[in-house]
């Protein structure tokens, strides 16, 4: 890949390795391609600067903003690797076809990015649990008024050194049941990352986290079925099998989500892609069958759940163990990402 690459004349001291958190610390430099006139530019790595935009621009007005979420991670060998990268790009042009966006090629989307993460390898920290987190975004940038597509898009990327998700000493997080806020309907832009989907869950997010839960539990138009967590999809263990809700067009395809189902599977165990009712889960739970609950996302990975509350419910489950699905995941998941077991779905891409 042919791309201009100007570096900063002032690297920025790394932060303590103990202390990134999530999306606090970003790396010296940027990738970015510009689409206009029916073709996309070869693209540029810049030093990490802000960008200049017209004040009409249609990511401004109408919304036309969509976001990746993925990572990189440093091997044994000190090598850096990427988890499924062609996933998020495919999920990037489908979701960039529901906004009327131009998505960037696959190879484009994939060689700005390890091209990126070479220019910022230092900033790779090391340890299990920790990586590079990677967000390419994509928005409209033709300034006009008038509600229409726009013909002019920038696609970049920048790069954050993180540890864990949640800021909680606890491995297992609170969940609290939306039943006011709606976050996605059906035929709307739920299974996209649509910036949007995000403007519209903060409010009820907040809200959350003011009564001491780390994320709500969003519900469907009915407010009968689960659907996900704000910032994860969402798994029930009930009794010996795993129920998570299918995807039915107002749910996020995750790529973790993805990656757990086919491990479950090879475990030997029943997955049910399936509508989940809570009055389902209730039942469960009063029959001693629901036994633990957990998230899954790229920036948490895998997260067990302790409890799930609302005005009427509260379930509690107890502190995962060595043998919850949910520990075995996680260390199955984290093994393959950082080097220490076999790739043996081929999820990895050598940087």
């Amino acid at each position: 890949m042919s791309l201009r690459i100007t570096r900063t004349s002032s690297p920025q001291p790394l932060p303590p390795a103990d202390q990134l958190g999530f999306g606090q610390y970003f790396t010296d430099h940027l990738f970015f391609a510009d689409f206009a006139n029916g073709s996309w530019t070869s693209g540029e790595i810049i030093p990490y600067q802000n960008f200049q935009l017209d004040p009409a621009a249609s990511v401004l007005h109408y919304g036309q903003a969509l976001f990746e979420g993925m990572k990189a991670f440093k091997h044994p060998n000190h090598e850096m690797y990427l988890f499924r990268p062609k996933f998020n790009a495919e999920r990037m042009q489908k979701g960039a076809e529901r906004l009327s966006m131009q998505a960037p090629p696959t190879d484009l989307f994939i060689e700005g990015i390890r091209e990126l993460l070479k220019v910022d390898a230092r900033w790779m920290p090391e340890g299990v649990g920790k990586s590079i987190y990677i967000r390419p975004t994509l928005i409209g940038t033709e300034g006009f008024l008038g509600v229409r597509p726009s013909n002019h898009f920038r696609f970049f990327v920048i790069l954050s050194p993180v540890g864990q998700y949640y800021s909680n000493s606890s491995k297992a997080v609170k969940i609290f049941i939306e039943e006011e806020d709606l976050r996605a309907a059906p035929g709307g832009l739920g299974n996209t990352k649509a910036a949007a989907n995000y403007a519209a869950s903060l409010r009820a997010a907040l809200k959350a986290k003011h009564h001491g839960y780390a994320q709500v539990l969003w519900l469907d138009t009915s407010r009968r079925f689960v659907e996900e967590v704000g910032t994860m999809n969402i798994f029930f263990r009930v009794g010996d099998e795993v129920w998570t809700p299918r995807l039915n067009g107002s749910i996020l395809e995750g790529g973790t989500r993805a990656c757990v189902i086919q491990l479950l599977k090879s475990y030997g165990v029943i997955v049910h892609e399936r509508d989940v009712a809570l009055a389902d889960l209730q039942q469960a739970y009063e029959n001693r069958q629901l036994k633990e609950a957990f998230g899954t996302g790229t920036a948490a990975v895998i997260t067990p759940i302790e409890e799930i509350s609302s005005q009427k419910i509260a379930w509690k489950f107890t502190e995962p163990s060595e043998n919850s699905i949910s520990q075995k995941l996680f260390k199955d998941i984290s093994s393959i990402q950082h080097g220490l077991s076999p790739d043996r779905f081929s999820w990895l891409m050598k940087v």
